[in-house]
């Protein structure tokens, strides 16, 4: 029904075509009228539907189909193999952008790991130099005692961690210290799920949202608090055959030896990651070890038969026993072994997987840097009074320059340590371990400046190697970086059209 009055409708539906002219002659009698007696409970009789007046002039010009029609549908967009047609709004050249978004994911996490790398390094070459330094010049020779102290100041990571982000914080005096913790430990919290899980969309919504498992009370700390515990103490051993190595042979062949856990982390990356064996990789790491073989024993050092080769670097000129060189060899190959069997359990238990952003990696990486840290300041103290009763290692607090040279080197620990823990989230164990193989020169070359002793042809060979072997083992994890972020990618957007 129309009313006469509606100047926005079209032509009346029950418009009778027999009366076309009563608009023109109003007092037409073949019209009926409302007040008609004939009427019953319709003004309209069924049998002659009355016309109304004309509409105005603006919309009586236009003909009654278009005032009619529906509204036109939504331009979409669609594509051919030859031409690009409407059909859809959502989809952009989904190929280009999912590429596009692979290749930027991929080097903002290389870049942080460039980053964190070259720290690693050089806070390593200083930790070096000051060990030797503290434990052949200055005489404080504990072992277990320097090891708890460097490995407790990883406690430190997660509070300067949290002032660093609240300091980066945009309007942070506009948001109190108490939503800034809720939403620091809510992050943190899905992070943890995420990793015992290994399902980063189920943890990330649980952490945004406060479903899944959050949902019904589930707490990922005591996974983190077993992780913590074993991860630390195979660290543990393994660090401690650094600091018994480090009195008992010279640096260059303490950081050749320590650092062939880049072997064993891959042999222990297989079973463990289920990293697939890879040729370009084997020979990376293969290059790499016969590198550091040659600046260990290519001088004819490991025979002892050179007093030179054999004089400890920042030791004064403290000429080392074939003997006992030999047997620091040995430990520090031991806690090689460890080293990189820790550093493939840390990457695969206590590290995202590949899909969790760049910077949540970081922020639990050293999270549970500092977890590690609590745990040896709690509970590893006690062997301390131990070796201290037995005899084996008597605690003497250090004083002087010795406690200076301590705390500088304490610091440099945490550095490297907290450095490493990073690249090794955002990169691999195999990587992290090569790359550390480039303290090597560092290490020399710092040596020569303090003894005076040039680089030999065995070390600037043996160093090159290890050169071209990262570099290799870069190329190689860079373009699994890439494959990797935009499967990731391909999975999201797969997920989205769901």
């Amino acid at each position: 029904m129309v009313r006469p009055s509606d100047a926005h409708s079209a032509d009346p539906l029950l418009a009778n075509p027999k009366h076309d002219d009563d608009d023109e002659y109003p007092n037409n009698p073949n019209r009926p009228s409302y007040r008609s007696s004939s009427r019953s409970t319709s003004p309209i009789p069924p049998s002659k539907p009355t016309a109304y007046p004309r509409l105005t002039p603006s919309f009586a010009s236009l003909p009654s189909s278009d005032l009619l029609s529906p509204r036109p549908p939504l331009a979409r967009r669609t594509t051919t193999a030859s031409t690009t047609t409407t059909t859809t709004m959502r989809s952009r050249s989904p190929t280009h952008a999912t590429a596009a978004a692979a290749r930027a994911e991929a080097s903002r996490k290389y870049t942080l790991s460039a980053i964190f790398l070259v720290i690693s390094l050089v806070s390593f070459t200083a930790q070096t130099i000051l060990a030797s330094h503290i434990q052949h010049d200055l005489g404080w020779d504990k072992a277990y005692c320097m090891l708890y102290l460097t490995h407790g100041s990883w406690a430190l990571l997660w509070p300067l961690q949290l002032l660093v982000l609240r300091a980066r914080r945009r309007g942070g005096r506009d948001r109190s210290w108490g939503r800034f913790w809720d939403g620091h430990m809510r992050t943190v919290r899905g992070i943890a799920l995420v990793v015992e899980t290994r399902d980063v969309k189920a943890g990330v919504h649980a952490a945004q949202h406060g479903g899944g498992l959050l949902e019904y009370g589930h707490s990922p700390w005591s996974y983190l608090g077993k992780t913590t515990a074993v991860i630390t103490s195979a660290l543990t051993v393994a660090g401690l055959s650094w600091y018994l190595a480090v009195s008992m042979t010279t640096p260059s062949d303490l950081t050749a030896i320590y650092n062939c856990s880049a072997f064993f982390a891959y042999a222990f990356s297989v079973p463990l990651l289920k990293e697939k064996l890879r040729a370009d990789k084997m020979l990376a790491v293969a290059v790499a070890i016969v590198g550091v073989l040659v600046v260990a024993y290519g001088d004819g050092g490991g025979d002892g038969s050179s007093e030179e080769a054999s004089a400890v670097p920042g030791g004064g000129g403290v000429v080392v026993d074939p003997g006992t060189r030999f047997a620091g060899n040995m430990i520090i190959g031991v806690g090689s072994v460890l080293y990189g069997l820790y550093e493939v359990l840390y990457k695969r238990f206590a590290c995202p997987p590949d899909g969790m952003d760049a910077t949540k990696g970081v922020i639990f990486a050293n999270t549970f840097g500092s977890l590690m840290g609590a745990f040896t300041l709690f509970v590893l103290w006690i062997p301390i009074p131990v070796l201290h009763v037995l005899g084996w290692e008597t605690f003497v607090i250090p004083t002087g320059e010795t406690a200076w040279l301590l705390f500088i080197s304490v610091i440099m620990n945490m550095m490297f340590s907290g450095s490493f823990l990073v690249l090794i989230s955002l990169t691999s164990p195999v990587l992290s371990s090569v790359a550390s193989l480039l303290t090597i020169f560092m290490v020399a070359i710092v040596d020569w400046f303090v003894t005076g002793t040039p680089l030999s042809g065995a070390a600037m060979f043996g160093g090159l190697l290890i050169v071209i072997a990262f570099a290799m083992l870069s190329w190689s994890t860079w373009r699994e970086m890439n494959e990797e972020e935009h499967r990731k990618q391909v999975d999201l957007s797969g997920d989205e059209d769901d």
